[in-house]
């Protein structure tokens, strides 16, 4: 396997990056019409953790860390390295001895679609990772690969300088051109939400909020007393 390594891929500018970083996963995917999401076995190796940040991509071979070591030095501030290989695997290709030289350069995070390993090292050194399984697994520097092209994860294309945000609930990919617009949907949708959330603490419902008593009516869907209901199922 051949690759290439692209030293200077456009990016989201960083103040969109850092507005994006105000909102949660759930949000910004919906502020972008429900896309976006990577797959739900991507989980965080830690809790209450949000960051966002450029995807610096890695494509690589099954158990070979090869180009990770090479996109490390294409890394720098406000960077999230997100890593997927040619096909599945979960071997821990990524650890602590990583995580030390990313956060060196600024970097906020690491996204796998792999193992990783060292997590408890990770959380104590606070290095935000996701990944798709966690392994103690070694790998090989053995293969060639690419950093810094388009990639897919889960059905998600992931290209260098789009914008990853991940949290406790996931992880979605904004694309870079989007980036400012997907933010000021995101302001908006939360305002709205803080909006309904005062409204449903002075004790309105979702029913009469959202209009859906007119939508159950339109379903069939009937209101009974427990003797109707009882007399029917007899």
């Amino acid at each position: 396997m051949s690759g290439v390594i692209v030293i200077d891929p456009p990016k989201a500018e960083l103040r969109d990056v850092d507005a994006l970083a105000g909102f949660g996963v759930a949000t910004v995917s919906e502020a972008m019409g429900r896309t976006g999401l990577l797959g739900t076995d991507i989980r965080p190796v830690q809790q209450g953790v949000r960051v966002a940040g450029t995807a610096v991509t890695v494509l690589s071979w099954p158990g070979d860390n090869l180009m990770i070591h090479a996109a490390v030095e294409q890394c720098g501030e406000g960077d999230i390295l997100v890593v997927t290989t040619t096909s599945p695997c979960t071997d821990g290709l990524f650890g602590e001895l990583f995580a030390t030289a990313l956060k060196q350069r600024g970097v906020r995070g690491v996204v796998l679609n792999t193992g990783i390993r060292d997590t408890q090292e990770l959380r104590e050194m606070g290095f935000a990772a996701w990944s798709r399984a966690v392994s103690s697994q070694g790998t090989v520097k053995a293969t060639g690969g690419s950093v810094n092209v388009p990639i897919a994860i889960d059905g998600q294309v992931i290209r260098p300088g789009d914008v990853i945000l991940a949290d406790d609930d996931g992880v979605v990919v904004v694309p870079r051109e989007r980036a400012r617009e997907t933010a000021e949907k995101s302001e908006a949708r939360e305002a709205k939400e803080t909006a309904t959330r005062a409204a449903f603490l002075d004790g309105q419902l979702g029913l009469d909020r959202y209009g859906l008593r007119e939508t159950l009516k339109n379903l069939g869907v009937q209101y009974q007393t427990h003797e109707e209901y009882a007399g029917e199922s007899s």
